[in-house]
């Protein structure tokens, strides 16, 4: 592999890669990035039986043969890239897992099945390399997010998976012991396969919404396994002519890419969701709950939802919001999901399936949520939103949530994590008992550095109705 230079924005964050080891990280750092892993292996698990979107990337992974990576939910196992693929597509498909609310960004989602199927295959990578990778894959997809010249969407891009990719092909290529040019070409190879299309938001029926992060795990697996055999990129694949930047963040990047680098981990600032459904509804379930013990959702006469031009998607069209057609539809409305928990008291992983979308009751009370814009909330209001009911009687109540559940300032405990962990594997293809369940979540919030990667979760499950070969 030739030299290349060692001066611009992707040597700094090449070399800043493959400097970082476990005891460079703050425990702060450690412990944060094993709630992340925690949280990550949890949602894929739901997924792997409750998601049927995702089943098509499952079938595609067993045809391509045995091999050393597992399949999350199952007991089958098969090649890295194959492995990649069928764990990516569940790390978002119950819109359950992590999110950076500065920025677009889901920065475990693609990270996490990338390089576990990379731990898998090598077993010699312990937990303090898997850590430290996760650690900074996760900071830069976090960066990443902030840092174009103009928003990615504005250039017609979707960028939570796309960030995703270049992250975790530089993480991916660190995990496996490759130096910085290695890294560098790893994160310029991943951009040949980056082609994330704004259409994965805006189509209203797409199953490709929840399942994106299988193109961007395998992606990030293969770019750093053919860095590692030889093959080279672009000195500047970031910053360059024609780099990561001009090509989808028209220009830049800005300070946000490199500030603080090194001293200052963003993922250990993501929000952990307690509810499965887009982060921007989480403000709104959460006032709801808050109303519902101060009234009878049978008295209320209209819900105002207060958002700002990025909460615009999840309540327009109204009528069409508040009669979704499929899942992702439900995920993605403020008006269901506050009818929903203003109705129930909850919201669960059954609260957006078939059965849930067709109450007469839910649905009534979502005609009857409506937008009050507030033009001044920006991108810093994302987890951020107040609901005003307006009772039959003529009383209004009013809540309003700065800072929805989850977020680093409003933090779910561990106790927290750990009871979601427990919910989602016990909906895995292949369910684990609570017991197993309780006792792989310790064993990964105590992940330490000479620790097996490749026996996290290796516990016999309990066969479930659901074919792991459907």
């Amino acid at each position: 592999m030739c030299a290349k230079t060692n001066i611009g924005l992707s040597a700094q964050v090449a070399a800043h890669f493959a400097g970082i080891d476990y005891d460079r990280l703050s425990e702060r750092t450690r412990h944060a990035t094993r709630r992340a892993l925690l949280d990550a292996l949890g949602v894929s698990l739901a997924a792997s039986g409750l998601a049927a979107e995702a089943l098509p990337y499952r079938k595609l992974a067993l045809d391509q043969g045995k091999g050393p990576a597992r399949i999350l939910g199952t007991d089958k196992s098969t090649t890295p890239l194959a492995a990649a693929l069928a764990n990516g597509a569940l790390a978002h498909a119950m819109d359950f897992g992590d999110t950076f609310d500065p920025g677009a960004a889901h920065p475990n989602a693609a990270l996490v099945p990338a390089l576990l199927a990379l731990a898998d295959s090598e077993p010699g990578i312990d937990g303090g390399h898997f850590l430290a990778a996760m650690a900074v894959g996760s900071d830069l997809a976090c960066r990443l997010s902030l840092s174009p010249a103009r928003a990615y969407e504005e250039g017609g891009w979707y960028p939570p998976a796309l960030v995703g990719l270049i992250a975790s092909a530089a993480a991916c290529a660190k995990l496996i012991g490759l130096d910085a040019d290695g890294i560098r070409d790893a994160m310029g190879l991943a951009m040949l396969s980056a082609s994330f299309p704004g259409a994965i938001k805006y189509d209203p029926v797409s199953p490709l919404r929840g399942v994106r992060e299988a193109f961007a795990a395998r992606g990030a697996v293969e770019a750093a396994l053919l860095a590692r055999a030889g093959a080279q990129a672009f000195a500047e694949p970031l910053e360059g002519r024609g780099g990561f930047f001009a090509v989808y963040g028209g220009g830049g990047p800005t300070d946000a890419l490199t500030a603080d680098l090194g001293s200052r981990f963003l993922g250990d600032e993501v929000s952990f969701k307690p509810w499965p459904s887009c982060r921007g509804t989480h403000p709104y379930i959460e006032a709801a709950l808050e109303l519902r013990a101060r009234c009878d959702w049978r008295d209320i006469e209209r819900v105002e939802a207060e958002i700002g031009p990025v909460q615009e998607m999840l309540i327009r069209p109204q009528p069409a919001k508040a009669a979704p057609g499929n899942a992702i539809q439900a995920k993605f409305s403020i008006p269901f999901a506050t009818a929903h928990a203003l109705v129930h008291g909850e919201v669960s992983l059954n609260s957006f399936d078939d059965g849930a979308r067709s109450e007469e009751a839910v649905l009534g009370l979502a005609q009857r949520v409506v937008e009050r814009s507030n033009p001044a909330w920006g991108r810093a209001h994302a987890a951020s939103g107040s609901l005003t009911l307006i009772l039959h009687s003529g009383e209004r109540l009013h809540h309003a949530v700065p800072h929805a559940a989850g977020h680093p300032g409003n933090p779910l405990p561990d106790s927290a994590l750990i009871d979601k962990f427990i919910l989602c594997a016990g909906h895995a293809a292949l369910p684990l008992e609570a017991s197993q369940s309780s006792a792989a979540a310790a064993g990964i919030l105590d992940l330490g550095p000479r620790d097996s990667i490749s026996s996290l979760l290796r516990v016999k499950a309990t066969p479930s109705k659901l074919s792991v070969n459907s």
